[in-house]
């Protein structure tokens, strides 16, 4: 039976770790896709950039968007926001985070909030650990939402769908380095 040497042990192990930290590094910072459906009904959509949130150091989530533009210029036309969630999230805790973040943004009045967030439960699912959640926004006409590769539902409202991907992608967002991430303007971190 062949024991291999101590040399040849830690070797053996630091190869290994160079392989593994090859393919960490070789995979893009929120390799997230677009949904089937989107890619064959918007063959304009390129991807723009990733990114990935993190809060107190844990990781959220890897982000990509797809516009047919960069910068601020790729709002302003039909644009993709994918999302792989690190972890899981219940529908009622993604409405609720969203309607803080639009709270945030501007959005003060409470009867309109309210009614935005019944829409935003019909439309966004809980998710796992893994799952993708992307939507395709239609500036001035609504968002479409797909979980993992199945439509999930539409926000018929386009102001409350401006609301929603302001979220990321207004300049007043709280990361703004994922929005210059997201939007092409900065290079993805991990």
């Amino acid at each position: 039976m062949f024991t291999p040497s101590v040399r040849g042990r830690a070797l053996a192990a630091r190869g290994a770790f160079v392989l593994a930290l090859c393919l960490a590094t070789s995979l893009p910072v929120g390799a997230v896709g677009l949904p089937p459906a989107v890619e064959a009904t918007h063959p304009e959509l390129d991807r723009v950039g990733s990114g990935v949130m993190r809060w107190l150091g844990f990781k959220l989530y890897d982000a990509a968007l797809w516009a047919s533009a960069r910068g601020d210029a790729a709002v302003d036309a039909p644009h993709v926001l994918s999302i792989r969630y690190d972890r899981a999230v219940s529908r009622e805790r993604l409405v609720e985070l969203s309607l803080d973040e639009i709270r945030r943004l501007g959005f003060d009045d409470e009867a309109l909030l309210a009614r935005w967030g019944e829409a935003l439960a019909e439309v966004l699912p809980a998710v796992e650990a893994g799952d993708t959640l992307a939507g395709l926004h239609r500036p001035g006409q609504g968002a479409t939402f797909w979980h993992q590769g199945q439509a999930c539902g539409e926000l018929r409202d386009p102001e409350l769908a401006r609301a929603f991907f302001a979220i990321w992608l207004d300049p007043r967002t709280r990361e703004p380095r994922l929005r210059e991430q997201l939007l092409g303007l900065a290079e993805p971190g991990r």
